[in-house]
C-alpha cells in the first residue's frame, strides 16, 4: 500500500488542531528538470530539515525534495512531546549493550533534547515549548518500577529532573484519579510539532537549503535522485523517509514498520483537567499520550489501528480512549480529528544506516521522534561532512529485519497490535 497516498490528499495538509493553529508556510516550487548539489536530503520531516539545516549552515549546497509539503507526515502529526533519554530505558539499554553503550545513549538523548531548545531559541520557532511530561501507570504493579528509575536516574546518571508521583500528586497534576502513580520528567517537554517542522524549513532555507515540494522520489540511481518531473545529482544523499519509504530503498524498508496514531482535540472546556502545562503518557504498550492547549482543549492521542488505512470515526476510536482518562469529558465535543504514519524498530531505537558510498539513512523513531529525528539530521550532516564517529555509535546497534516482508507486513501487524492491546487489559 502507498502510504503517501493511501489516506491524505496529495499536497495539502490534512486538517488537524495544528493545521488550523500554526504560521502558514508558502509552498516550495515543485522539482523540474536536472539540479545538482552537494547534498540531497530526499524527505521533508525533522529528520530532513535538521539535516538540511546543519549542511546548508556549514556551507554544503543541499536540495530537499519532499513529496508533499514540508512536515505533512509525522513531523506534523504527533503528539508533540519531546522525552528524555531513548524510547528505551536505561535498565533495558545497559542488559542489551553494556553500561559504556547505554551512558552514551542516554547523554545522545540528553543532547537531543538540547538541540531542539536551540533550535528553537537561535531560529525564534514560534512552537509553544513547555516543560514537563509525566509517565502514569494504568496497574499499580508498575509504580514501583516507576519510583525506582527516578531514583536510577539520579544515582547513575547524575539526572535529578525525574521525581517520583503517588496516586495524589497524579491526580493533582493530571486531573483523574485512574491512574496510580508514575514519575514526572521536569526535563522533557511538548511543543507544537507542526509549528516546529515549518519554523525548521524556514530556517533551512534561508541558510541556503534550496527546497522542493510535490517531487516524489521514485529511484536512486547511485547518487542521483530521480523524481517524476526531475533529477538531482549530488555526492551525497540522504534518505529521511521513515515510514513512508516502503519502495524506495528496501535496506531501509525492512527495518522498519509503518504504524498509525491517531489524535482528537476536544472544544475548549469550561472546567480543563490538567492546569500546570505537562504533558501525559500512560504505561500502555499502545500507549495514551495527552496534553492541553493554552485555550483548554484536550488533545488526546491513543486507539487501536489495526491496518494502514485510517478508520473512518477517528474521533469516535480516540474518545473512546480518552472516556477512561476522563470519563467527566466523555461527550465534550471534538472539534478535530486526524492520523499520522509513523515507523517503530524491532527494538524500538533509530534504525540509522550507511546505504553505500555517500548514503545516509535515519528513520524508526518509535514514538521519540522529535529530539531523535532532530538529532539523526545533526549527526547525518556530521557524517556527511567526515566525522561519523556519533552517527556509527547508533548506526552499529543491531536491528533485525521485520519478518514476513512486504506482502505479509500488514497481516503480522494486525496481530501484534490485537496482543498488546489484549495485554494492555490484562
Amino acid at each position: 500500500m502507498d502510504l503517501l497516498t493511501a489516506n491524505d490528499a496529495p499536497g495539502v495538509y490534512p486538517r488537524s488542531w495544528y493545521a488550523d493553529t500554526v504560521e502558514p508556510l508558502s509552498p516550495f516550487p515543485s522539482l523540474e528538470g536536472t539540479v545538482e548539489a552537494d547534498v540531497c536530503v530526499v524527505g521533508g520531516g525533522y529528520t530532513g530539515l535538521s539535516a538540511a539545516l546543519h549542511l546548508a549552515e556549514a556551507g554544503a549546497s543541499v536540495v530537499l525534495i519532499e513529496a508533499q509539503r514540508v512536515g505533512w507526515g509525522a513531523s506534523g502529526r504527533n503528539g508533540g512531546q519531546v522525552g528524555s533519554g531513548q524510547r528505551q530505558d536505561q535498565d533495558w539499554l545497559e542488559a542489551a549493550f553494556g553500561g559504556d553503550a547505554a551512558r552514551a545513549l542516554w547523554e545522545l538523548g540528553q543532547e537531543a533534547k538540547a538541540t531542539v531548545r536551540n533550535l528553537i531559541d537561535r531560529h525564534a520557532i514560534p512552537c509553544d515549548w513547555r516543560d514537563s511530561v509525566a509517565q502514569v501507570a494504568h496497574k499499580a504493579a508498575f509504580v514501583p518500577e516507576y519510583h525506582r528509575y527516578a531514583e536510577r536516574l539520579a544515582r547513575d546518571y547524575g539526572y535529578d529532573r525525574a521525581e517520583p508521583l503517588d496516586r495524589a500528586a497524579a491526580a493533582e497534576l493530571l486531573g483523574t484519579d485512574v491512574f496510580f502513580g508514575g514519575m514526572l520528567d521536569r526535563g522533557a517537554g511538548h511543543l507544537h510539532p507542526l509549528a516546529y517542522a515549518l519554523g525548521l524549513a524556514r530556517a533551512a532555507s534561508g541558510a541556503g537549503a534550496r527546497i522542493f515540494e510535490r517531487s516524489r522520489a521514485v529511484r536512486l540511481d547511485g547518487r542521483t535522485v530521480v523524481t517524476e518531473a526531475g533529477r538531482v545529482s549530488a555526492q551525497a544523499v540522504v534518505l529521511a523517509v521513515n515510514g513512508y519509504g516502503s519502495g524506495l530503498m528496501p535496506a531501509v524498508a525492512a527495518r522498519v514498520m509503518p504504524i498509525n496514531n491517531f489524535i482528537i482535540a476536544t472544544e475548549p472546556l469550561a472546567d480543563p483537567p490538567i492546569r500546570s502545562g505537562i504533558a501525559a503518557a500512560d504505561s500502555r504498550f499502545v500507549v495514551n499520550y495527552w496534553r492541553q492547549t493554552r485555550d483548554g482543549r484536550l488533545l488526546f492521542g491513543g486507539g487501536e489501528s489495526y491496518g494502514y488505512r485510517f478508520p473512518t470515526d477517528i474521533a469516535g476510536l480516540v474518545r473512546r480512549a480518552m472516556a477512561r482518562v476522563y470519563p467527566q469529558h466523555a461527550r465534550v465535543p471534538v472539534t478535530h480529528a486526524w492520523g499520522g504514519t509513523l515507523a517503530i524498530t524491532t527494538n524500538r531505537l533509530p534504525a540509522l544506516q550507511r546505504l553505500g558510498p555517500d548514503i545516509w539513512s535515519a528513520a524508526g523513531y518509535s514514538g521519540h521522534g522529535v529530539g531523535m529525528a532532530t538529532l539523526a539530521g545533526r549527526l547525518i550532516a556530521e557524517a556527511v561532512q567526515g566525522d561519523g564517529r556519533r552517527f556509527d555509535l547508533l548506526a552499529r546497534l543491531p536491528q533485525a529485519r521485520f519478518p514476513g516482508g512486504a506482502r505479509f507486513r500488514a497481516p503480522l501487524l494486525a496481530l501484534a497490535m490485537s496482543w498488546y492491546a489484549m495485554r494492555d487489559r490484562l
